[in-house]
């Protein structure tokens, strides 16, 4: 009993210092740590305030209409995430409808998350997502190329990615900095043409009637995460996403 308690033990203080690791590994990145001086004091007081105190997991919500990068969090003890900040896109890429292959500049639509982290990037910090995924490869077909290197970053241009100032992408990514740091491995990021509403969904159905039948797919993710506040669980099955 002794030695299952102390295997224990010693599993999570490798766990725990594996994500303490995280974040001391980003700072030593002379971006990452200059944009830690610069906010993190701002940034916790303003954690703290809402709520979220010393631990909390993060979805992104993005909208290409609106042009709106949505911060939602919930704290350890929350069931479900609130809505912190949101943040203007401060550039655009192609136009409505997801990316289809590489070098149409259009910025993808659909369920994603972030699987890379670079503190030396091009655009200053940039966090980048899991495209293409199954969904996006399935509508590329075979024998063409889907694109790739879609990011969340700054320096304000862009070709497909979501581009944000570089004031503003330092906060991001400290936050997304300190969710993985506090153990979550996943960061979902969902990518929406606009704010699925009904009426936005007759809306921009009439303008763009190619992607109707793709955005009914993505439509009952934004719903559910509209009424429940809770991380999506989404199946990519045959080209198309499908909520469990």
């Amino acid at each position: 009993m002794k030695l299952i308690c102390l295997t224990l033990l010693s599993s999570f203080s490798i766990m725990a210092n594996a994500q303490n690791n995280f974040k001391s590994t980003q700072i030593q990145f002379e971006r990452v740590e200059k944009a830690y001086q610069e906010k993190w004091e701002t940034l916790y007081q303003s954690l703290q305030l809402a709520g979220y105190k010393d631990h909390f997991s993060m979805i992104i919500n993005a909208y290409k209409a609106e042009g709106k990068l949505e911060i939602w969090l919930k704290a350890k003890t929350d069931h479900k995430y609130s809505l912190y900040r949101a943040y203007d896109f401060c550039a655009h890429s192609g136009t409505l409808g997801p990316k289809v292959m590489e070098g149409d500049k259009q910025t993808p639509e659909g369920f994603y998350a972030i699987n890379v982290f670079n503190p030396m990037s091009t655009y200053h910090l940039s966090l980048g997502l899991n495209y293409p995924n199954n969904v996006d490869l399935a509508r590329t077909g075979k024998d063409r190329k889907p694109g790739s290197d879609i990011y969340i970053h700054g320096n304000c241009v862009t070709v497909g990615c979501i581009p944000l100032t570089d004031d503003k992408i330092k906060e991001i990514y400290i936050l997304a900095v300190e969710a993985r740091n506090y153990g979550q491995e996943k960061i979902p990021v969902n990518i929406y043409p606009f704010k699925m509403t009904n009426e936005n969904m007759k809306k921009y159905s009439i303008q763009f009637p190619l992607q109707a039948s793709f955005w009914k797919t993505l439509q009952p993710g934004y719903l559910a995460f509209k009424k429940h506040k809770k991380q999506l669980d989404i199946n990519e099955i045959d080209g198309k996403y499908t909520l469990r």
